[in-house]
């Protein structure tokens, strides 16, 4: 492993005392010529952000339509021959006990959280604020440490 690091530093040295290769001649006027060409573009052949708003809204109004009716036709296709009111009936109650274990928890937490001493709760929110403190200081470790420029052929 010390030979391939030791080879990597002599290529690197090397390559870097080679002189800067020069653009063609001819490479200014292609990237005009190409500036040029895309701004005479009409603007359904350009990128989306370039789009005039109105033509943006009603694309995506457009796809939320064409997804609503796919799902629309999947969920006829599931119910078979019962109305949508049928439909959506029998999914809520399907999902009943699901509602009233939310009810029952939306109603407890209240009593819970009057019941527990303050002290806790305020241990509860800097531990919550220590564990993101320490995700944010772990990525900038990480980003300093393992991401380095000279890494990555910039140098």
């Amino acid at each position: 492993m010390r030979n391939d690091e030791k080879l990597e530093q002599v290529m690197n040295e090397a390559l870097r005392g080679l002189p800067p290769r020069p653009a063609p001649d001819s490479l200014e006027s292609r990237v005009l010529a190409e500036i040029e060409r895309r701004s005479m573009l009409v603007w359904w052949r350009r990128s989306f952000v370039h789009w005039p708003g109105a033509a943006r809204a009603a694309f995506v109004l457009l796809n939320v339509a064409l997804v609503a009716a796919t799902f629309v036709n999947g969920v006829a296709g599931l119910v078979g021959g019962r109305s949508l009111t049928e439909f959506a009936a029998m999914v809520l109650m399907w999902l009943r006990p699901f509602l009233a274990v939310l009810s029952s928890v939306g109603a407890l937490t209240p009593v819970l959280l009057n019941a527990m001493p303050s002290g806790w709760l305020y241990a509860c929110a800097a531990v919550g604020v220590l564990y993101a403190t320490l995700f944010g200081l772990s990525a900038v470790a990480y980003r300093t440490l393992y991401l380095r420029p000279s890494m990555a052929g910039n140098s």
